[in-house]
């Protein structure tokens, strides 16, 4: 119990670093969207921290010396984006290239639930795949194998997706249009990494093949 306790409050340090981010770049705390958005991350990071695998904690943690150089800079990217977004929302508000609103609107308060929405399904999916790893690799020394369970019963990267309707829906949290550069960038490069992704496995992971025959789509039903 007291493990997962400390778990899930290392899991908030991401959620404190977006603050700092969002926050110093706004140049104010009096900002109710801003602390939902918080509020949506460190629920999600704390979730994913509290419920992971330990042996997923320690395979993301190590430095990985087998990464591919592309994958490496693939997620780098995404991940200075992840940060891009909060600092260009604040700067948004700082600088007011956006008319500032004095209450929540409507699109707030939707972009507030698809965001959660989306957080909620990514850390559904790294719950539910024991092998969610940072990087592109079959994990053998961890007897990698296909997971089917949970949200990959409707398609096959669904911790990508939740990225995607995060990325897209953050922005009218925090009510920058500005914000929309980042999200719609990491957007691109999620969708670059899911071909990459599911090709190697297809290649790779023994059983992959036969469950994509199974779950048709990566990332939209009907779609793709």
């Amino acid at each position: 119990m007291w493990n997962t306790v400390k778990r899930s409050l290392l899991g908030g340090v991401s959620a404190l670093v977006q603050a700092v981010v969002l926050f110093g770049a706004a140049g104010c705390l009096d900002w109710a969207m801003g602390w939902a958005f918080i509020g949506v991350y460190a629920i999600g990071g704390m979730s994913i921290a509290a419920f992971i695998e330990p042996e997923l904690i320690a395979e993301r943690a190590r430095i990985k010396t087998d990464a591919k150089t592309w994958d490496t800079m693939l997620m780098g990217g995404t991940k200075l984006l992840n940060l891009a977004m909060p600092l260009v929302a604040g700067l948004d508000v700082r600088l007011g290239w956006t008319q500032p609103v004095s209450r929540p609107t409507a699109a707030n308060l939707a972009g507030l639930i698809l965001a959660a929405l989306g957080y909620g399904l990514s850390s559904w999916a790294v719950i539910s795949n024991k092998f969610f790893s940072d990087v592109i690799r079959i994990q053998m020394d961890r007897g990698h194998t296909v997971v089917s369970g949970g949200p990959y019963r409707f398609v096959r990267h669904p911790g990508y997706v939740g990225i995607v309707l995060y990325s897209l829906t953050t922005p009218f949290l925090l009510d920058s249009p500005w914000a929309l550069i980042p999200g719609g960038l990491t957007v691109l490069l999620i969708i670059v990494r899911t071909v990459v992704e599911d090709r190697t496995l297809l290649a790779e992971l023994d059983g992959y093949r036969e469950y994509a025959a199974r779950v048709r789509y990566r990332l939209l039903p009907g779609v793709w």
